[in-house]
């Protein structure tokens, strides 16, 4: 019987001081004065050089990241493999300008597909488009008609051509790849060219995976609108499904531009739309496969039960459940030991680089509702539990 609540099989892989790290880390950031705080503080201190580096290491860092590069992941990823969850390794670097930089990314993106290839414990691969090109020109390459000189086309068709080779690394190691979601006016293109990947090599099985964003009120009709043209075109959807990220850059833009805001009107709605989507994906299974990005108990809990009266075995390969590292170890554990394909996502970079993420994490552990209560409960309880025998 699968049940959230077993802190013994959450916390199977943890000892009593990694408990204890993580029972302080979150009971820090359920301050939002310290979070607010440490946002400020910590790049100006960095910037100084003082000497934190070793103290973000050794607490937030070890919580939320698997290392500082690839092979300083190899001990996180045999950790999750031991208790049957897999990797999915997440180069976390972010606000890159140059040209060089994206090709250094899109060569450490090629790295995980490779460690990928060789390891049964990391089932998937990832990366974000604005992390191998300028944000700017997947704005205009999403604009329905450019007035783009030679120059910036040029320039858009480096990023796609970087964009194909990662694709291209996965299919040839036959490692499946997520590429993320990002904020609506540059989705289009994202959307069109992973569309196109998806033409090129899903014939057989989902390689490519697109995100779908479903804070944004339009995406489950968008979705819908997918199984027609996936069966004309004789391919498998893959879909990472998740509620998302930018609602607040989102809305603020949408007032400041005087348009309508693409994001639901609450999180009821985007709870409906979520559950709605997997009910539509497991309902039409033959045609895709869906990894659901998920840290709510329902959602996950509901999967479950849709491919049981749909006769999907736990262990069915198209249906895969993630989360973040460090957070939601009940649903991910317990998952795993009910016999589900679960994976966790694993940020790696080095530290200065990936404070904006580890700063992101500790801000989303203060404002979404309940999120951190419910970790300290859960690790609370689990203490409780090993006085007790």
């Amino acid at each position: 019987m699968l049940d959230f609540t077993n802190t013994e099989i959450a916390f199977g892989s943890k000892n009593p001081k990694d408990l204890k790290r993580a029972y302080w880390l979150f009971k820090v950031v359920s301050y939002p004065w310290i979070v607010k705080l440490g946002k400020r503080l910590t790049p100006w201190l960095l910037k100084l050089r003082f000497p934190i580096k070793a103290m973000i290491k050794a607490t937030i860092f070890r919580q939320f990241c698997g290392g500082e590069t690839i092979e300083e992941c190899t001990e996180r990823i045999g950790e999750l493999g031991k208790f049957g969850v897999g990797t999915i390794l997440d180069y976390s670097v972010e606000g890159k300008t140059s040209d060089e930089d994206f090709e250094h990314t899109t060569q450490i993106i090629i790295s995980t597909i490779e460690k990928a290839k060789n390891s049964e414990n990391i089932p998937f691969a990832v990366f974000k488009v604005t992390g191998i090109g300028r944000f700017d020109l997947l704005e205009i390459a999403s604009e329905e008609k450019t007035t783009a000189n030679e120059q910036v086309l040029r320039e858009i068709a480096a990023v796609k051509e970087r964009f194909e080779r990662i694709c291209a690394a996965a299919a040839q190691h036959g490692v499946r790849l997520f590429i993320d979601a990002e904020e609506t006016w540059i989705q289009p293109v994202l959307d069109a060219w992973t569309w196109e990947m998806m033409c090129r090599y899903n014939q057989e099985r989902a390689i490519i995976y697109n995100t779908v964003q479903m804070y944004r009120h339009d995406r489950l009709d968008f979705l819908q609108r997918q199984l027609a043209q996936v069966q004309a075109a004789g391919i498998v959807y893959g879909v990472k499904l998740v509620r998302g990220a930018y609602m607040e850059k989102e809305r603020a833009r949408a007032a400041a531009m005087g348009y309508p805001s693409p994001i639901q009107p609450d999180k009821a709605s985007t709870d409906r739309d979520y559950n709605d989507a997997l009910k539509f994906i497991v309902e039409n299974h033959q045609h895709f496969a869906v990894c659901a990005g998920s840290h709510n108990e329902e959602s996950s809990m509901l999967l479950t039960e849709l491919m049981a009266q749909n006769q999907l075995k736990p262990g069915n390969d198209r249906f895969y459940f993630a989360q973040l590292l460090g957070m939601s170890d009940h649903i991910s554990y317990n998952l795993s030991n009910a016999g589900y394909k679960v994976a966790k996502y694993v940020p790696f970079g080095p530290v200065k680089e990936v404070l904006p993420y580890l700063l992101r994490r500790a801000d989303e552990n203060t404002s979404v509702a309940g999120q951190t209560g419910r970790e300290l409960g859960l690790i609370s309880s689990e203490q409780r539990r090993r006085k007790g025998k």
